[in-house]
């Protein structure tokens, strides 16, 4: 089989992955009223997931990174699947935070591995857009995961996702059996050495964008479902299409964001994908019961958000050049680490205020990743200058 189809094989298990991780904001509401809880109290699964795959997943990476690559992607995969056919099987919202803990820990080695596999498995050359493939699969999760799952949630339960993921996980385990070949594993970065890093303070004003210019994002996106449905009056029949509507611009920012890099700079794509991003945040609270307004603040919100995407991770690549493998690793777990503590936050925010705040709190934690790319900006042209000057 071509390289090429292999990885399209890596990049529909990543969209799986994606999807077990995102679908929970698309049902976030019907998990609430079968469990016979609040939906801020739902809404801490994702920060749970969040920080099992955050914390959980550099460790068993580092522990298992001499085993071979097509074995840990069998492993973890096949852990990926049992666990989402245990939240299919098991009752009560205990275990199924439990077994959420269990899916994030899996969800981190099946990405981290098959991001690994691609890299290795590409044609001369063509390891950065292999890589590029595979994270195209969380995209589309975002775009036909989620409205997929929230129909299929409507009409048969929501439970009844999981257990197509796991099918579906099963037969991916075969597939990759069948097709991905042995690949020797990598030589072990001792997880100090990994956060040494941190000590840069380029490098943690770097990670502070991620991580409140995410953060935010998914303060108000964790609870979208509800949002939509009980603040600016979008009906259930409807709900489908606005989650692909937001879907597809992200797609679209993503590819718009990388481009504007390329061509404008990191500096300019940044702050213009930020201010827009808050911009559609402040409004949408005043499009309440106009569906075109909603759409179109919407589209604008997740196009914004995610021409930042692409962005911050040629960002960080180019702090620390020789060091990019393990920025990027800081970059995931820091992303994770933003997406709990903004569900998290926004569980605060629902239960103290009001869910039709969340959007200005998440346009706060956006500013503040603002400030943080100014002021790395304006420390990389002091260290310019200098350079220059000497």
């Amino acid at each position: 089989m071509q390289s090429t189809r292999k990885v399209y094989i890596l990049a529909i298990i990543s969209f799986l992955v994606g999807t077990s991780e995102y679908i929970i904001s698309g049902i976030l509401d019907q998990i609430a009223t079968t469990m016979g809880i609040t939906v801020a109290a739902a809404g801490q699964l994702i920060t749970v997931f969040s920080l099992a795959y955050a914390i959980g997943t550099p460790i068993l990476m580092a522990v298992t990174a001499k085993m071979d690559r097509r074995k840990l992607l069998l492993y973890s995969l096949g852990l990926f699947a049992a666990a989402n056919l245990l939240s299919f099987v098991l009752p009560g919202f205990g275990m199924f935070i439990a077994v959420r803990i269990l899916m994030a820990l899996g969800a981190g080695m099946v990405v981290v591995t098959a991001l690994s596999i691609a890299a290795k498995i590409a044609p001369a050359g063509k390891q950065a857009s292999s890589i590029a493939t595979v994270t195209m699969g969380f995209t589309a999760s975002l775009i036909i995961g989620i409205p997929l799952g929230r129909m299929i949630s409507s009409a048969y339960g929501w439970k009844t996702v999981f257990l197509g993921i796991a099918l579906a996980g099963i037969i991916a385990l075969i597939v990759i059996a069948m097709t991905i070949p042995r690949i020797n594993g990598d030589k072990t970065v001792p997880l100090l050495q990994q956060f040494a890093l941190l000590k840069k303070p380029e490098v943690a004003l770097g990670l502070g964008i991620t991580f409140f210019w995410l953060g935010g994002y998914s303060l108000a996106y964790t609870y979208i479902s509800p949002y939509l449905l009980d603040v600016l009056g979008v009906g259930e029949d409807m709900l489908s299409i606005v989650l692909l509507a937001f879907g597809i611009a992200s797609l679209i920012g993503s590819k718009i964001g990388g481009y504007s890099a390329d061509k404008k700079g990191i500096p300019f794509t940044l702050f213009g994908g930020m201010v827009l991003h808050i911009i559609s945040l402040l409004l949408l609270p005043f499009a309440a019961h106009s569906l075109i307004a909603v759409f179109v603040l919407l589209i604008l919100w997740s196009f914004a958000a995610w021409t930042s995407g692409p962005t911050q991770q040629y960002n960080l690549v180019t702090l620390v050049p020789e060091s990019s493998g393990v920025m990027l690793s800081l970059n995931q777990s820091t992303m994770q680490l933003a997406m709990a503590a903004g569900a998290g936050i926004g569980g605060v925010v629902v239960g103290q205020v009001s869910l039709a705040s969340i959007t200005w709190f998440g346009a706060a934690g956006v500013a503040i990743a603002i400030v943080a790319v100014y002021l790395l900006s304006r420390r990389s042209s002091v260290q310019t200058q200098a350079s220059v000057t000497e």
